[in-house]
């Protein structure tokens, strides 16, 4: 078959069902706006809009339009794709940043299938989570817009896939038929606990072998909806009471969700300013590449995970694959995955102190913690472990329920799309 990836990272939540598909023989272009990286035996393509959105468009309006600019972007590129001879069978694009938006005009014998990752509610997720952001009117009418591109993909969509139940949840009940669970899977063989692993990264010259107590934590950016700053006061609580703990933070000084401090002020420098470090025991690794990042987790005392009611991060359940004591928010989705107690320890995510607390605990009692350890992994291994979940996926993609349709196309004479 001649199947279209659709997304603008790379290879982001396709990496694995890329690569697989390629190694049955199948036909694999996959179309993205980041030109760094590449995998073995897919064609990679690069598509960017026309234009950026414009300043004077309705702020309600801006994530639309950025998102049909891509859609735009998407449609012509289908058209230089079937000059070449691809004329894909299956589509399978990530919901919401647009790629997907006009498939069904393009490609209309195509299946569609869209990655269903989070639909936006202004009351009772994330957006309202923090009881000192209130909403204003304005907030819940761009959120409620904010949605558009999903509600057409729903719409238009052969099937879909979100990753957790919690997720799917938040979709619209009367499309929830056509929304499959499958989460993308953890590859439990790179990811396994490895015990007496000494935290040495020589590129960054970071040497912490000699540490006893080494805390860690873990996010695509330092941000609220993270904990990124409840992380930083339980870690200014810690540095008072234990003084030789050691303190890892994986991710990028920037924002990812959500909003971003006025001036350009990160919450890194916020929280530096705000409270007293030692910051001979706190240490900023940037991103990392996988196999640093596993020697992170291997040597990890403690693992720190905090989200607002939002998408799961893939790193929780890889720190839970590698055998960490997770210490995580009592959250939504979090507590889809970890039972407190039995594999792992929920804490109130505003709670700084009663987080400090249950690091203290983990810390005190290592060998007590060790059985919550294993029943971490054993769940990724039960529930979550790319061996088994990515053939399911393939299958899903390949066959699942919906045949592809055998009309023809009309041709279309001076093909343009108006800008």
């Amino acid at each position: 078959m001649k199947i279209l990836l659709l997304h603008p990272n790379f290879p982001a939540q396709f990496r694995h069902v890329a690569i697989a598909l390629a190694q049955r023989g199948h036909k694999v272009v996959f179309a993205t706006r980041r030109e760094q990286g590449n995998l073995e035996g897919v064609t990679k393509v690069i598509y960017n809009p026309s234009r950026e959105v414009k300043p004077e468009t309705h702020h309600y309006l801006r994530t639309l339009e950025a998102a049909v600019l891509q859609g735009q972007a998407i449609y012509r590129l289908t058209e230089q794709l079937k000059q070449q001879q691809f004329a894909p069978d299956i589509v399978y694009g990530h919901s919401g940043w647009g790629p997907t938006l006009f498939i069904k005009d393009a490609l209309p014998q195509a299946r569609l299938l869209c990655y269903f990752e989070w639909f936006y509610h202004a009351h009772g997720t994330d957006a309202d989570f923090d009881p000192n952001e209130p909403l204003s009117v304005d907030d819940c009418a761009r959120i409620r817009m904010k949605n558009t591109p999903m509600l057409t993909d729903l719409y238009a969509c052969d099937r879909g896939l979100s990753p957790t139940n919690w997720q799917r949840q938040q979709f619209p009940q009367e499309f929830h038929s056509k929304i499959t669970v499958r989460h993308d899977g953890v590859d439990t063989n790179f990811f396994t606990p490895q015990l007496g692993t000494k935290l040495v990264l020589p590129s960054l010259n970071l040497d912490l072998s000699h540490a006893s107590e080494i805390i860690t934590y873990v996010a695509r950016g330092m941000e609220p909806y993270r904990g990124f700053p409840q992380f930083m006061e339980t870690v200014a609580i810690l540095q008072q009471r234990r003084p030789n703990c050691h303190v890892v933070v994986v991710g990028q000084d920037r924002v990812a969700y959500g909003k971003s401090l006025p001036e350009g002020q990160s919450y890194k420098q916020l929280m530096l300013e705000k409270f007293v470090f030692d910051l001979s025991r706190l240490h900023f690794t940037g991103l990392l590449p996988y196999e640093q990042y596993l020697q992170v987790l291997q040597a990890s005392s403690v693992h720190i995970y905090l989200t607002r009611p939002f998408v799961l991060s893939w790193s929780m359940l890889e720190a839970m694959a590698t055998g960490c004591m997770v210490v995580a928010s009592n959250t939504p989705p979090v507590t889809e995955v970890i039972t407190d107690g039995n594999n792992g320890l929920l804490v109130d995510f505003f709670n700084p102190e009663a987080i400090a607390d249950r690091v203290e605990e983990v810390l005190d009692h290592p060998d007590s913690m060790a059985s919550i350890r294993k029943k971490a992994r054993e769940t990724i291994l039960r529930r979550y472990d790319l061996a088994k979940l990515l053939p399911e996926h393939l299958d899903w993609i390949l066959t699942g329920d919906t045949p592809i349709t055998k009309t023809k196309s009309k041709k279309k004479k001076g093909f343009d799309i108006d800008i």
